[in-house]
């Protein structure tokens, strides 16, 4: 039994059919369908019933998934083990990192990382922060959004001011009413806007909100008309000069989003974390 088989059972436990698995781990139905074959042959018992729906574990399919479980994490614990002995920056470097931050700055810092350290193994996972804090100790590294993460070390990489747009102005004697187009973000993010929205009910009312998945989504609907949006500034600089927009402000403060990187205590002892630690905290992003 190779790792990368029971690595198979653990993503075909999360995805549950054999179809999205091969999808998500970009191989072939009749691979992945082969491959299970060998597994269960190997280990002499059924570990998944196929139904027309999903997969679902049997009792012996239970304690094989442990197993698995604890093969995957023990050879993780030698591998960093073996790179805290190296002269040589090497091993895996886990990171869980905010939708925003992997789509607007993380691609330039992985590749300046990965030239200078080709030996290290990425774990990427992206999604919204308030997933991320959930399984936060599964990751060397998070970047996440909103409030730090009170159990882990924190540090402050940017503030990130918010602003609403739209393609229609914002006048100051009339009450403007048009839909809010929003994104699919954790709570803290739409208590930010849904609190200034309270205290500015005389200026702006949204008439209606409409949701969609990703802020790119977003930008591009409020481009066409449809509504405002309320978009952080690391995101649309380009739009000052061309849209109509005011910042976001509170007592005169402004409504901000912050940006922190977490970890928990030992793990820079860890050369490949530690130098990425370096690196993202001398990045400039605003």
């Amino acid at each position: 039994m190779k790792i990368e088989d029971y690595e198979l059972l653990l993503k075909l436990n999360e995805i549950g059919t054999i179809r999205g698995t091969a999808k998500a781990i970009l191989i072939s139905q009749p691979a992945v369908t082969q491959r299970l074959k060998y597994i269960e042959d190997y280990f002499g018992e059924i570990i998944f019933i196929r139904t027309p729906k999903n997969l679902v574990l049997t009792p012996c399919g239970e304690i094989i998934l442990e197993h698995a479980k604890r093969v995957i994490e023990e050879e993780e614990v030698l591998k960093n083990k073996l790179s805290q002995s190296s002269d040589e920056v090497l091993g895996t470097l886990s990171i869980a990192c905010s939708s925003l931050i992997s789509q607007r700055f993380l691609p330039k810092i992985l590749g300046k990382y990965t030239n200078k350290f080709p030996k290290v193994t990425i774990d990427l996972v992206t999604g919204i922060s308030e997933d991320i804090r959930r399984n936060h100790k599964d990751y060397h590294v998070c970047i996440i959004r909103g409030e730090q993460l009170k159990e882990s070390t924190s540090i402050h990489l940017f503030d990130d001011p918010l602003y609403i747009f739209d393609t229609e102005p914002f006048p100051k004697d009339i009450i403007k009413e048009r839909p809010l187009i929003s994104f699919k973000s954790d709570d803290s993010m739409h208590e930010l806007v849904d609190n200034w929205l309270y205290y500015h009910q005389q200026q702006i009312k949204p008439l209606r909100t409409m949701t969609v998945d990703q802020i790119e989504t977003c930008k591009q609907f409020m481009k066409q008309g449809i509504g405002m949006a309320v978009l952080p500034k690391s995101v649309s600089d380009s739009m000052m000069d061309e849209f109509p927009h005011i910042a976001l402000e509170l007592d005169g403060k402004p409504v901000t989003r912050y940006t922190w990187l977490s970890y928990q205590e030992g793990i820079r002892e860890l050369p490949q974390v530690d130098e990425f630690i370096k690196m993202l905290t001398n990045e400039t992003f605003m």
